[in-house]
């Protein structure tokens, strides 16, 4: 089994969630009490947010980049940083390593384009909807994403940092994020990218109005696809 190493804490609410989803899809695949082989280094949040507050992304890069390089002198055979976000410097952390890197974007952009999505709703933070990294990147997969108003966009980001960040989960915030799909719908929009590592927190993506991908789910799903490339599927099957 191959070693995952995860860049988390942006934030921590949502890294537990991929420790969980990792080892629980490990187990289910080769039974009994196996786990994956994981480093997680969690980053303060606090100084990432405010260096993507600041704009310094380049100093973010930096940071991160210290910590995909750490994680594989650890070992680790492929790093994933934990947060959509964050991947606006996913290219300059891959160059900063020699072991994958696997990009949030293009792990969902597959599970979409197998489902035959043409054209999603993204919600996310206000980075991730705004400063079209996303966006081109799944133009290049044939993804047209769609992006909530102006309105609904702040609506989104402050349930994200203010609530969910923060391990709080409010009905009235679901109810205010259903509303904002309902109106997707309405314009067009054939799915919803639940493309904030923390919207599956407040957000089931098996019960929306519309097709949902949860990044964090597919992203944890790569990771352990991955990790178990190197044990045949034979052995998957005995287990």
């Amino acid at each position: 089994m191959r070693k995952i190493g995860l860049i988390g804490g942006m934030s921590f609410e949502s890294s537990a969630v991929y420790y969980r989803m990792i080892n629980e899809a490990v187990r289910e695949r080769l039974g009994g009490l196996h786990s994956a082989e994981v480093m997680l280094h969690s980053v303060d949040f606090q100084t990432i947010v405010d260096l993507q507050k600041a704009g310094r992304w380049d100093d973010a890069a930096k940071r991160l980049s210290e910590v995909a390089q750490g994680l594989e002198a650890a070992g680790a055979s492929c790093v994933l940083i934990c947060t959509n976000t964050m991947h606006l410097i996913a290219d300059e952390v891959q160059s900063s390593i020699t072991v994958p890197l696997l990009n949030i974007i293009d792990q969902t952009a597959a599970s979409m384009k197998a489902a035959g999505i043409k054209r999603p709703l993204l919600l996310a933070t206000r980075y991730t909807m705004e400063h079209g990294f996303y966006t081109g990147r799944m133009a290049t997969h044939g993804i047209d994403v769609m992006v909530p108003n102006a309105e609904d966009r702040t609506l989104v980001h402050d349930i994200i940092f203010n609530e969910l960040c923060a391990g709080a989960v409010l009905d009235t915030s679901r109810q205010a994020l259903m509303k904002v799909i309902e109106h997707a719908k309405h314009e067009g929009a054939d799915a919803i990218i639940l493309g904030c590592t923390e919207i599956c927190l407040i957000l089931d993506p098996h019960k929306l109005p519309l097709p949902g991908f949860d990044s964090t789910a597919i992203h944890a799903e790569a990771a352990v696809d991955f990790a178990l490339a190197g044990v045949s599927q034979r052995d998957q099957q005995a287990a």
